[in-house]
């Protein structure tokens, strides 16, 4: 059996080698602020956490992921290194009214002082309705890597699935640009609200012994 793991780092730059080393052994970071953790509370509940991947070589988009391309197919979307403006914020105050606990408090929160640079580069993929902003999200860029941060979008257009749509537009940037694995983030072994980060295709999880397997879905996942 694995012993629980709860470890953390501070680490104001990091060559894009060293990220991919990170990510592969269960990392995050907000900022230069680092982190790997197999277990967490949720109120009295225990969560088992499930740090994810996704295999470029293999993944294809579903059916359901395929409409949600058609559904923001009248917008326009850039990627570019990230600096954080007025807009921005503006945007992700929205966004977070959304919540009703674990309510964020800003982007600084997520992204750090100095995003596209401190501990590495990170190129924002941004939504566009005409001129206006309607939703963002960002990339950590490794050499082999990347690896998906954060992303928020206008309430007005949740039925766009934008949150999703700014992943999948992530993937293929990094399909595009000869990256081998995309990283989402983390799931819960447990039901939880990360739930749409399990049905991408190619997906794989960490074991926290060294090891990436293939994830096993589930009917309830």
């Amino acid at each position: 059996m694995i012993p629980p793991i709860d470890e953390s780092a501070y680490l104001i730059s990091a060559r894009p080698e060293d990220m991919d080393q990170l990510w592969e052994r269960g990392w995050r970071h907000f900022g230069p602020m680092f982190f790997r953790y197999s277990h967490t509370l949720s109120g009295t509940e225990l969560r088992h956490v499930m740090p994810l991947r996704v295999d470029l070589e293999r993944f294809s988009l579903s059916k359901s992921q395929r409409r949600i391309r058609r559904k923001i197919a009248d917008l326009n979307w850039q990627i570019s290194p990230t600096l954080i403006d007025a807009e921005r914020e503006g945007l992700f105050d929205l966004h977070k009214q959304r919540f009703t606990e674990n309510v964020p408090e800003s982007l600084d929160v997520f992204l750090g002082p100095k995003p596209n640079g401190i501990p590495c580069a990170n190129h924002e993929v941004a939504l566009f309705d005409g001129r206006k902003l309607i939703a963002a999200s960002y990339l950590d860029l490794g050499a082999r890597s990347v690896s998906s941060i954060y992303g928020f979008f206008h309430p007005d257009h949740a039925w766009r699935s934008p949150g999703i749509a700014t992943m999948l537009l992530e993937i293929e940037y990094a399909q595009q640009h000869g990256y081998r694995y995309y990283y989402p983030g983390y799931a819960f072994r447990e039901p939880s609200h990360y739930e749409y980060k399990k049905q991408f295709a190619a997906l794989e999880t960490y074991d926290w012994s060294g090891r990436w397997v293939p994830f096993q879905r589930s009917h309830k996942s």
